[in-house]
């Protein structure tokens, strides 16, 4: 069921003492699990919310009234269905008071993008920002600049944010929200977290993770493959990340440092990787290693100050013209990444790969050589059940995870969101209401 997977995704706290329930809390659950089977299974009366949850019927009116009055559902339309007696409203999700924000760093850009409850984009926004030369005090300061952005949309809106999530490309001790080590920005125990509280005040949850991990989130909550129990998520950019999703778990890892598959020793040894080291795997399939094979150092498709999909998308005119130095580049970083990919298959079996980033960008020019070095090099029969597909999620995944995770909170204990009685007119959220992301 939708929401039994949704809670394994997201608690990941290996410490936690669990304690009896009160009453209390077992409402809040219940009034959780109701929100999430809306949003999973779309609008429905109280009469099926209650057969498809084990609630009666009492109580499911009760907890209804309850989310209604606090502006995260709504009722409307009749539902007759051929029914005996008096004919039931249909519960709809509402939500658009609250909203989640998503802000992902990467070498040359920033981006913000802000949900509400219904997953329906209310902003978004991206701006060029050589993120290695304005250093972690510059970006940082963009950044905030982004969220205000956003927050201003998003009350012009009629929603107060719940949480803010930021997305780094790198390592990510996301308990204190320190990037231990972006090597491709050039970051080392950088404080972000700290960084935005004191640039910022939302009077909500902020928490910073992986950008690839988020992306696997956005892919397994909203993407084409939503809620595929095991899957592997790709991404090309500057560097390469991966997220692997377990049984509808998010493998975080023993330290929370999983998903670094871009440094695993898969690339050419003779070529140095922004980490430093020799022979990584983005050595080969990294954006960095595409341009490089497909054009000259001078070439408008290696300037940074253009448009990443403006550089792309000559990159794909030229295959499609049958370029050659183009499509003999397209052929060996796929066959490259179909060598690592293989390595992630036999040791996951996941159902699907999907490939993002600049991967899903130039796919169709990528997927068949991949798919021959799969073939070739997956133990099991027929890629051990494996496909390979591309993300329909662009470069958005990752502030889609990200703003799909800030939400949660909400989701998770519905009763954060006042009631409209404890109002005493429009206001934001209450930061007391509200407690940090652990």
């Amino acid at each position: 069921m939708g929401t039994t997977d949704e809670r394994r995704l997201f608690e990941r706290s290996p410490g936690r003492r669990h304690t009896p329930a009160d009453q209390a809390t077992v409402r809040r659950s219940n009034l959780g699990l109701v929100l999430r089977h809306l949003r999973d299974f779309g609008s429905r009366s109280r009469a099926r919310i209650a057969q498809d949850t084990g609630l009666n019927k009492a109580t499911v009116s009760s907890l209804v009234a309850e989310l209604t009055d606090r502006r995260l559902v709504s009722a409307g339309d009749v539902h007759r269905a051929g029914s005996v007696g008096r004919p039931g409203l249909i519960v709809h999700l509402d939500g658009t008071t609250v909203c989640g924000i998503g802000v992902e760093l990467n070498v040359d850009y920033a981006a913000t993008l802000v949900l509400d409850l219904r997953g329906e984009v209310l902003f978004e926004h991206l701006i060029p920002l050589d993120v290695p030369a304005l250093g972690p005090e510059g970006t940082l300061d963009a950044v905030a600049r982004l969220v205000g952005e956003a927050v201003d949309a998003a009350t012009a809106r009629g929603a107060t944010p719940v949480g803010l999530t930021v997305a780094v490309p790198g390592l990510v001790r996301s308990v204190d929200g320190v990037a231990t080590y972006a090597p491709n920005i050039g970051w080392h125990d950088v404080p972000v977290l700290e960084g935005l509280r004191a640039r910022v005040d939302l009077g909500c949850p902020i928490r910073v993770e992986n950008d690839a991990n988020l992306s696997a989130i956005a892919e397994w909550s909203m993407g084409s493959e939503a809620r595929t129990s095991d899957l592997v998520f790709l991404t090309g950019e500057v560097g390469v990340g991966g997220g692997v999703i377990v049984a509808d778990q998010l493998l975080r890892g023993a330290g929370g440092l999983s998903g670094e598959v871009g440094h695993t020793s898969l690339g050419d040894p003779d070529l140095v990787c922004g980490c430093g080291r020799r022979g990584c795997w983005e050595t080969v399939v990294g954006l960095a290693a595409l341009l490089r094979e497909a054009a000259d150092p001078d070439d408008p498709v290696h300037d940074p100050a253009r448009d990443l999909e403006t550089r792309l998308a000559e990159i794909a005119r030229r295959a499609e013209a049958g370029d050659e130095r183009t499509v003999a580049a397209l052929d060996k970083v796929g066959t490259a990444l179909g060598n690592g990919a293989a390595v992630l298959i036999n040791l996951f079996n996941p159902q699907v790969v999907i490939l993002g980033g600049y991967f899903a960008v130039l796919g169709r020019f990528l997927t068949e050589p991949m798919t021959a070095e799969l073939r070739a090099r997956v133990f099991g029969p027929d890629l051990a059940g494996a496909r390979v597909v591309l993300s329909t999620l662009g470069f958005t995944a990752a502030v889609r995870g990200g703003a799909h995770v800030a939400l949660e909170s909400v989701f998770d204990d519905p009763t954060l969101v006042p009631a409209v009685d404890d109002l005493p007119g429009p206001a934001p959220l209450d930061p007391s209401l509200l407690t940090p992301a652990s």
